[in-house]
């Protein structure tokens, strides 16, 4: 491990001993090191926070912005990576702007809207586990239901056909690269990307749907109303996030329920307990990714530390998730834990917009894979699971399972 002094500057994201294991640095930098300075995969450096009440004022307050020039690059290529990429600038991320565009996309995400659909995501669940059955055991979780099942939400909401889901997949992954790609792949597949859904979005002014993209072209036509330029980087955006944090939990989720098997047998015995089950996992989670990065547009004091304009900080909830002095037995994962006000989706006018959508889909798939597969455990031990490398995303490559 590497401790964490003034004379160290740690390389970030820091890696973890195993997948479903947090950094031993991150305990070290909440008590030790709260304001740390850290070098990112572009070589930029930052500050890294890790304390609960750190990062809970730096994601609420409005001095610290999404991106503006001079913030740091995240990625080890010249495009910086997704916090600085096209579709992020093509979205306003500031001010009336900026609330505006939540309005709109916000009206489809309610935890109403997401109930409604809560039947289809656990029919669909319930055929993807017929198909994970037949292909007999042991099967790679992930590939047959932690990816395809969100991916099909999103694409259902979008109105895209989700026979393009690939594509989709690429498009992502070299959109959330931190070292996988080199530039020029970069590029050519973010110019196909922005390329596809500007097509989508004259196809759906042409010929409306049921979709959110439909109702959204809809609302462009009235005053302040969302530009073809917003509306193709929303697209976007929610294709990415449905496609990648999502999916990726999905495995993780499943992951952290099976590698101590006496959780697994507690839902099985209670599945009351998916609800908060799914909430402790969310907090819980030792391999998200990068977090969250701010830029400082003027000067602040965090943790007792003054930090200059032009400072890009880098908020770790994840880590701020284990901070004892916000969650009893922090280290411990209680399926019952409430409250839980934990940091994943964020806090503030940025949260994570699709929240309502992220925790229906991850109870309905536990609902079901409880109901369907009580005998369900991992078919190579914990330490074996392998993470998803060089992405701003964290996740499990395959989660082999036996049942």
């Amino acid at each position: 491990m590497a401790h964490v002094d003034d004379d160290h500057v740690l390389e970030y994201p820091i890696p973890s001993p195993a997948a479903l294991e947090p950094p031993p640095e991150w305990a070290e930098l909440r008590t030790g090191c709260p304001v740390a300075t850290v070098t990112l995969p572009s070589g930029d450096t930052a500050t890294l926070l890790t304390r609960y009440d750190d990062v809970k004022q730096v994601l609420s307050d409005p001095r610290f912005a999404r991106t503006a020039p001079g913030a740091a690059r995240i990625s080890s290529d010249e495009s910086g990576g997704v916090f600085n990429s096209n579709m992020a600038n093509a979205l306003p991320q500031t001010g009336e702007g900026h609330q505006r565009w939540r309005r709109a996309v916000g009206r489809w995400f309610t935890a109403k809207r997401m109930a409604a659909l809560r039947p289809q995501i656990e029919a669909l669940a319930d055929e993807l586990i017929d198909t994970l059955r037949s292909a007999g055991a042991p099967a790679d979780l992930k590939a047959h239901l932690g990816f395809p099942l969100p991916v099909w939400v999103i694409c259902d909401l979008l109105g895209v056909p989700d026979s393009d889901r690939d594509r989709f997949a690429h498009w992502s992954d070299t959109l959330l690269n931190l070292t996988r790609y080199d530039l020029a792949e970069i590029r050519r597949s973010q110019t196909e990307f922005g390329a596809y859904m500007t097509e989508h979005v004259a196809a759906k002014r042409a010929a409306p749907g049921e979709d959110l993209l439909s109702a959204l072209i809809a609302g462009s036509e009235e005053e302040g109303g969302l530009t073809d330029g917003e509306l193709v980087a929303t697209g976007q955006a929610l294709l990415v996030a449905g496609h990648e944090t999502t999916a990726n939990m999905i495995g993780k989720m499943v992951g952290m329920l099976l590698a101590d098997r006496s959780r697994w047998e507690r839902l099985v015995a209670d599945p009351s307990l998916v609800r908060t089950a799914v909430e402790e996992v969310l907090r819980f989670d030792a391999n998200p990714g990068f977090g969250m990065p701010r830029f400082l547009t003027e000067g602040a004091r965090v943790a007792d530390t003054d930090l200059p304009p032009g400072t890009t900080v880098v908020c770790s909830m994840a880590a701020a998730n284990r901070d004892a002095t916000a969650f009893d037995g922090a280290e411990d994962m209680d399926l019952a834990r409430s409250p839980n006000p934990h940091l994943t989706f964020g806090v503030g006018p940025h949260s994570c917009l699709g929240q309502a959508l992220a925790r229906t889909e991850l109870q309905a798939v536990l609902d079901v894979l409880v109901r369907r597969l009580p005998t369900l455990e991992l078919a190579v031990p914990a330490a074996e699971l392998r993470r998803v490398e060089g992405l701003a995303v964290g996740g499990l490559r395959e989660l082999p399972v036996r049942w």
